[in-house]
């Protein structure tokens, strides 16, 4: 689990947004957790990378409902964040334990990349989502999907 937190003024860390705080509640109050603290770059950029991607995955729906040996196989926007940054062409190529390859999503860590480089990042990524998905959900533009995006941020805060 990965939440973004914000450290308040007392010094304690609080949730983000909504659904970093709605992560946290379902964990038991005395419940230990280890926590792994990393600042990032431009909390805003993630914002914005994060609020496409669940634009983007909220209006597609897989072709065809699939099952795997009879169970059902669900979306998931982990999957479906790494395979849009993939098809965006940032990844790195590399063996599995078959010897097979396999492209691995290139880590979207702000801690790593500078504004330049998340600009690169997010217009390539805002292409993919919009030639693959939101365009056939209604979007009449890349420029559109932007504009939802800024507003969506704008609810976030």
């Amino acid at each position: 689990m990965r939440v973004e937190m914000l450290k308040s003024p007392s010094g304690a860390l609080i949730p983000a947004s909504d659904d970093a705080g709605e992560m946290l509640r379902k964990i038991k109050v005395g419940t230990p957790v280890f926590v792994e603290v990393k600042r990032i770059r431009n909390y805003k950029f993630l914002k914005k990378a994060f609020a496409l991607f669940k634009l983007a995955f909220e209006a597609w729906e897989p072709v065809t409902p699939l099952e795997y040996k009879g169970l059902p196989v669900a979306k998931d926007f982990e999957r479906f964040r790494k395979d849009m940054t993939i098809l965006a062409g940032f990844y790195k190529p590399v063996y599995n334990v078959r010897g097979e390859l396999r492209l691995e999503a290139e880590s979207l860590s702000f801690s790593s990349m500078d504004d330049e480089r998340f600009e690169t990042v997010f217009r390539a990524v805002l292409t993919v989502v919009w030639n693959r998905v939101l365009k056939a959900a209604g979007y009449a533009s890349e420029e559109e999907v932007e504009r939802v995006v800024n507003e969506l941020m704008r609810f976030d805060q």
